[in-house]
């Protein structure tokens, strides 16, 4: 609807200067067409008007009331009125909203999409947690905003590429083969020569004992068998890692999140590619040594200050391969990246987006984008939740999921803003009631599943023909109040799009539903009337798939039974 209201302004324009109100050179502004905040100020609204008045050379009401004047007659308008300074408000026919429903059900699992990405691809990068243990809940979320920026960009017709990246390299993985081989050679956590930044967690030992049997574990293409030697550390190093991506892996499963990437950080060094990027930095004049360190001109670039990024004992410092890494993304043909972290991540943002820049290879300013997001707390019968057994000393992410499932926890961890601190609560997401926002709009989902089975056992047959042939019998205030919730739904898939805020789906999908609800309660739908029982369920059953498309959005299941 925005889309053609657009257009018709644009005609009306267009109209304008070949009757000279406007210069035959003057060109379309960037106007919005937006929905008020109230439906007394009609139900969109846009501020062409204001922005057209300066060309005009005339105040913005005048110009206003040029512009209504050169509007097409259109059938979806049944006013347009001009208001404040000069914004100009449509109120639109019942028509346009009832041709909502039959574009719902004619486009089915279509309905909400568009093309404004095709022929582009991104790359989301999300979770990329180190191979030292389970996921914890705070990985979760990472896992839930990322999945579903993916899934929003595809909706918007982005050939969206996932991404894992795994620090599989460093002192945390140091960490991670000495505590196994303590675990290996008897020696627990209490023990007086347990490593200084040892993993505590019942995990170690389980990957010690899989490792002392002999056992393989496969991932992505690695295969590891353990030789049983506590005393190999490398072949310990070796084992640990592939087997607690494994249980990474499980972890996601658990959780409906899956890569089409995983990408080694340790591949960088294999393949020289740190070196590489390192030495077209100091081509690119973008370096200098000092103190017997090479330090990249960072501040150039809008650092706050200049970053070493080879110490003077020759080790890099640990943005370094995150610039490769990154550099990877561009040279694979992304023309859009974007990059999930957790708050804790910022400090190093600047720097990497520096060293991308001076790379001078033609990375435009702010690629990669970032989303960023804060803790979360879990909550339960009051208390916060913070150890599990199996982790040690966290929460973990498949710990949540068996106590709240999948569908509540997915839910929960996209629901708010990325930016924001998150409460989870357990008690709250287990409930089957309206309180839950989860189940408050499956259970939407769920009653137009149950009413067409209604219908089939009182001997009524849906006609869905008959039912699109008399959407003109939806005049009533709450099927009106249903199918205006009901169109916005493509409008907020290309705004969770361009924002990158897929909570933005579920916020409405909540909105959508309260709409049903009411509507359901104040509505009749399985009458003796034909005309009018088909036209009430094609509006419930165009519900259902909006419904239905938004819950994908998210990951989170559409059932028929509740």
């Amino acid at each position: 609807m925005k889309a053609s209201l657009r257009a018709l302004i644009s005609q009306g324009i267009d109209a304008l200067r070949q009757a000279g109100t406007l210069p035959a050179d003057a060109t379309t502004p960037d106007f919005v067409v937006e929905r008020p905040k109230t439906r007394e100020h009609g139900d969109f609204a846009t501020n062409a008007a204001m922005l057209l008045a300066k060309a005009a050379r005339s105040n913005p009401r005048a110009i206003a009331t040029a512009l209504v004047a050169a509007l097409p007659a259109n059938e979806d308008v049944a006013k347009v009125e001009i208001a404040g300074p000069g914004f100009i408000n449509f109120h639109l026919s019942p028509a346009a909203y009832q041709r909502e429903v039959a574009s719902a059900l004619r486009l089915g699992t279509a309905y909400g999409r568009n093309d404004s990405g095709a022929g582009k691809m991104v790359g989301v990068e999300y979770v990329s947690a180190n191979p030292t243990g389970p996921l914890h809940v705070g990985h979760g979320r990472a896992g839930a905003i990322g999945d579903c920026i993916a899934r929003v960009l595809e909706a918007n017709g982005w050939d969206a590429r996932r991404e894992f990246y795994y620090n599989d390299a460093g002192v945390q993985i140091d960490n991670l083969a000495l505590s196994v081989q303590a675990r290996a050679q008897g020696k627990t956590p209490d023990s007086p020569d347990w490593p200084e930044n040892g993993y505590r967690g019942d995990y170690i030992q389980d990957v010690a004992n899989a490792y002392l049997a002999g056992e393989t574990v496969q991932c992505e293409g690695f295969t590891v068998t353990g030789s049983g030697d506590a005393t190999d550390l490398d072949a310990i190093r070796r084992f640990a890692v592939v087997a607690l991506r494994c249980e990474q892996n499980l972890d996601l499963a658990a959780f409906g999140v899956t890569f089409d990437t995983y990408f080694l950080e340790s591949s960088l060094y294999r393949d020289n590619k740190v070196e590489e990027t390192v030495s077209t930095l100091v081509a690119s004049g973008h370096t200098y040594e000092e103190g017997g360190a090479l330090w990249l001109r960072s501040t150039d670039f809008g650092d706050d200050k200049d970053r070493v990024m080879r110490k003077s004992d020759g080790t890099y410092t640990y943005f370094v391969p995150d610039v490769a890494y990154h550099l990877s993304k561009w040279q694979r043909g992304y023309q859009r990246a974007i990059t999930e972290l957790g708050a804790d991540h910022h400090g190093t943002l600047a720097r990497v987006l520096a060293g991308l820049q001076a790379l001078d290879v033609g990375i435009p300013q702010g690629w990669p984008e970032y989303v960023l997001h804060q803790m979360v707390t879990v909550m339960r019968g009051g208390e916060e939740v913070k150890l599990s057994k199996r982790a040690g000393s966290y929460f973990t992410l498949r710990d949540l999921v068996e106590e709240a499932g999948r569908d509540a926890t997915r839910w929960f961890l996209i629901a708010r803003k990325p930016d924001s601190q998150l409460t989870f609560d357990i008690d709250l997401a287990r409930q089957q009631s309206n309180d839950n926002p989860v189940f408050y709009v499956q259970y939407a989902h769920a009653r137009v599943c149950s009413l067409l089975r209604q219908a089939g056992e009182k001997g009524y047959a849906y006609d869905q023909d008959n039912g699109l042939a008399h959407l003109s019998l939806l005049a009533d205030e709450a099927s009106l109040s249903l199918m205006m919730e009901l169109s916005r739904y493509p409008e907020i898939v290309e705004m969770a799009g361009e924002s990158l805020e897929p909570h933005a789906i579920a916020q409405y999908l909540r909105e959508l539903a309260y709409a049903f609800h009411t509507w359901y309660g104040a509505t009749p739908v399985l009458i003796d009337d034909a005309n009018t029982r088909d036209a009430r369920l094609a509006l419930a059953l165009a519900t259902r798939q909006a419904l239905a498309n938004g819950l994908d959005l998210l990951g989170v299941s559409a059932p028929e039974k509740m």
